[in-house]
C-alpha cells in the first residue's frame, strides 16, 4: 500500500510540474519558441551605440521564452576605468526589485492563513496603531500639524502602495528614516516602528503613493514567520529558486563580481563613475543589519530571471512550488480600482505594475504583463500571454533621461515572429 502511495505521489509530482518549465534551457535557436535571431541581434547594435555615447557603462540582457533562454549576454565594460568587461553573472544592485521578492514572501504566508490581506498592519506592528494624517509642514523646521486617520492600514494598502507612506521628505529626514536602505547600525524593525508613530500623507485608500510601504513588509515577515526577513528569503525563496548570488550584502569572494555605480550629471553628457558613498557600497560595507524590503537586495541577471519564470509559471520553479497559481493571479490584478499609477494608465496588485489595455499602447506589450524596476536602472517584465519574460540591468544614477530598459523592451517585442 505504501509503494502505491508513493507511485501516486510520483505520478502527482511530475504531472504537477510537467506543463511549466522547471529551469532554463540554452542553446536552441530562438526559432524554435518563435523569436528571431536576426531581430534579437539588434539589441546589441542598441546597446553598443549607447555605450559609445557614453549613456550607459554597459549591460546584461536576458530573455527567455517557454522556459527557453533566447538571449542572455553581457555589453560593454562593468568597470570603464579598471577596463573589467561585463559578464553574464556580475551582481548589481537592485534597488526596487526588491519588491518583488518581498511581496512574494509576505503572500507565502498569507497561503499559510497567517492573516487577511485587509487585517490592519497595527495588529502586527502595533506602531501603526491610531495613526495619523498630515496637514501642513513647516519646511523651516519641520514641524508639522496633523489629523486622526479616518481608517489603519492594511496589508492590502501596503502591497498596493496606497498607505499614504511615500519615500524620503521633510518629515522623515528629520526622524532620521533612511532613504531606501540603511548602512548605519540599526534594524528595520527600530526603523519602521520609528515609521509608524510618524503621520501619514493621505488616507489609505485614497492615491497611489510609492514609498516605503515595502520596507514596512519586509518587517512584517519577520513579525509573522518569526525568522530574520533576510533569511527567510535566503531559505524560503532564494534557495529554493537557485538563486544563489541573490541577497543583502556581498560576501568577499564576490566582491569583484559587484559592478561599478556611474552617475550623468552636470551639463555634458555622459556618464562618470559616482563618488563612493553608501550609494555605491552598501553591498559590501556598513553594519550589515538594515535589511530593506524595498531596496537592499542585489542580483545577477539569471538569479533573477528565476524568480521571474516563478512567477509566469503560476508559482513554481526548480521543480518546488512557492505560491499556488491562484496567489500569483491575485497578486497580478488590479488592486488600486479606479486610481492610476502615477501619470499612466497602469493599474497596480500587490506588488507589481500591471499593463492595461491602453497603458500596454505606448509600447509593445500584452495587457496583463506585469513589471518593476528598480533606481539604478535595472528592470524586468513578465508577459504570461506571451509566456516572456526579460531582465535587464545596467547599474547608472542619477541619469539624465531614462528609456533605454523600455528601448530593450521594445527590441525583444519586435523579436517575436510566431
Amino acid at each position: 500500500m505504501k509503494k502505491l502511495f508513493l507511485f501516486y505521489l510520483f505520478l502527482f509530482t511530475i504531472t504537477a510540474f510537467a506543463q511549466k518549465p522547471q529551469l532554463f534551457t540554452a542553446g536552441i535557436a530562438p526559432e524554435k519558441v518563435g523569436m528571431s535571431t536576426e531581430r534579437l541581434n539588434r539589441i546589441e547594435q542598441l546597446l553598443n551605440r549607447k555605450i559609445a555615447e557614453k549613456r550607459i557603462p554597459g549591460a546584461v540582457v536576458l530573455a527567455a521564452r517557454h522556459g527557453q533562454l533566447v538571449l542572455h549576454k553581457a555589453y560593454g565594460m562593468s568597470d570603464i576605468e579598471a577596463k573589467k568587461v561585463q559578464k553574464t553573472d556580475d551582481i548589481f544592485r537592485i534597488m526596487s526589485m526588491t519588491k518583488a521578492a518581498t511581496s512574494v514572501a509576505v503572500m507565502m504566508l498569507y497561503e499559510e492563513g497567517l492573516f487577511s490581506l485587509d487585517d490592519p498592519i497595527s495588529k502586527y506592528i502595533p506602531a501603526f496603531k491610531n495613526g495619523q494624517i498630515v496637514d501642513q509642514i513647516n519646511p523651516q523646521d519641520s514641524t508639522y500639524t496633523s489629523h486622526p486617520a479616518k481608517k489603519e492600514i492594511t496589508i492590502r494598502h501596503l502591497l498596493s502602495h496606497t498607505a499614504g507612506i511615500p519615500y524620503q521628505n521633510a518629515l522623515y529626514g528629520k526622524a532620521k528614516i533612511p532613504y531606501y536602505f540603511s548602512t548605519q547600525n540599526e534594524t528595520i524593525a527600530e526603523t519602521m516602528n520609528r515609521l509608524g508613530a510618524l503621520p501619514k500623507f493621505h488616507e489609505p485608500g485614497e492615491k497611489f503613493t510609492y514609498g516605503l510601504n515595502t520596507d514596512v513588509l519586509g518587517y512584517f515577515v519577520e513579525v509573522v514567520s518569526g525568522m530574520p526577513f533576510d533569511q527567510f528569503l535566503k531559505k524560503k525563496i532564494f534557495e529554493p529558486l537557485g538563486m544563489n548570488d541573490t541577497g543583502f550584502y556581498i560576501d568577499d569572494a564576490k566582491k569583484n563580481r559587484l559592478v561599478t555605480v556611474y552617475e550623468e550629471i552636470g551639463k555634458e553628457k555622459g556618464i562618470t563613475p559616482k563618488p563612493r558613498s553608501q550609494w555605491t557600497d552598501y553591498p559590501i560595507s556598513g553594519e550589515r543589519k538594515y535589511f530593506s524590503g524595498g531596496a537592499g537586495l542585489t542580483s545577477t541577471a539569471l538569479d533573477y530571471a528565476k524568480l521571474c519564470q516563478m512567477l509566469l509559471n503560476g508559482g513554481t520553479f526548480n521543480k518546488t512550488r512557492l505560491l499556488s497559481r491562484k496567489t500569483v493571479e491575485l497578486m497580478t490584478t488590479n488592486q488600486i480600482g479606479e486610481l492610476n499609477i502615477r501619470d499612466n494608465t497602469n493599474k497596480f496588485g500587490l506588488g507589481f505594475e500591471i499593463y492595461t489595455q491602453k497603458g500596454k499602447a505606448s509600447l509593445p506589450s500584452s495587457e496583463g504583463a506585469f513589471e518593476w524596476g528598480g533606481m539604478y536602472y535595472t528592470h524586468y517584465t513578465i508577459d504570461p500571454k506571451e509566456d516572456l519574460l526579460l531582465v535587464v540591468m545596467f547599474q547608472v544614477w542619477p541619469k539624465k533621461d531614462g528609456g533605454i530598459e523600455k528601448q530593450v523592451q521594445q527590441m525583444i517585442y519586435q523579436s517575436i515572429i510566431d
